[in-house]
């Protein structure tokens, strides 16, 4: 293991969490804020479902089936063909901005684009509505950091990760 490759793997790491736990660092205010308003049967039935429904939607199919395991994928990638671009870059690297495969340049920038929007339009929900679609994505987020520790734990406990890093093939 070369040192760029171990800086590399960490700061892709430390990166990734550090964006995903300030999200939920930052949401969880304002879904604090709806559960001390008077919430009506309505609106706590509507935050139960969005609840299940991130959970699902964002948690478990987004992180834990496609993100994570590409993620530790990615991160173990920098130690095993260490880079200095992709070290120095590594959270971007591992999220699959740039030297992946087109499927997975797509989906990242794709993804970035509709969050960017979504995070617009929803600044303008009133509240309790803002705070109940941001206690869906603060569930979603936090699933998806638990289950990207664990594919990360376990891509360098057996040296061999669940998923293909989706990078380009070298040319023959």
């Amino acid at each position: 293991m070369k040192v760029i490759g171990i800086f590399g793997a960490l700061w892709a790491t430390l990166g990734t969490f550090a964006l995903i736990g300030s999200a939920i660092w930052r949401l969880s205010f304002r879904t604090l804020e709806a559960l001390e308003s008077s919430l009506g049967i309505v609106e706590w039935t509507a935050m139960a479902g969005w609840v299940v429904f991130m959970a699902y939607c964002e948690g478990y199919k987004g992180f834990q089936k496609s993100f994570s395991p590409r993620t530790a994928a990615r991160t173990h990638h920098l130690i095993t063909s260490p880079n200095l671009l992709n070290a120095l870059l590594a959270p971007l690297f591992v999220m699959g901005y740039f030297h992946a495969d087109r499927r997975t340049k797509i989906v990242a920038y794709s993804l970035t684009f509709g969050i960017a929007i979504l995070v617009v339009v929803i600044h303008y929900l009133p509240q309790p509505w803002r705070g109940i679609v941001d206690a869906g994505v603060v569930v979603g987020l936090s699933w998806g950091l638990v289950s990207l520790a664990i594919f990360i734990a376990r891509a360098f406990a057996s040296g061999k990760p669940d998923s293909s890093p989706c990078v380009p093939h070298p040319a023959r």
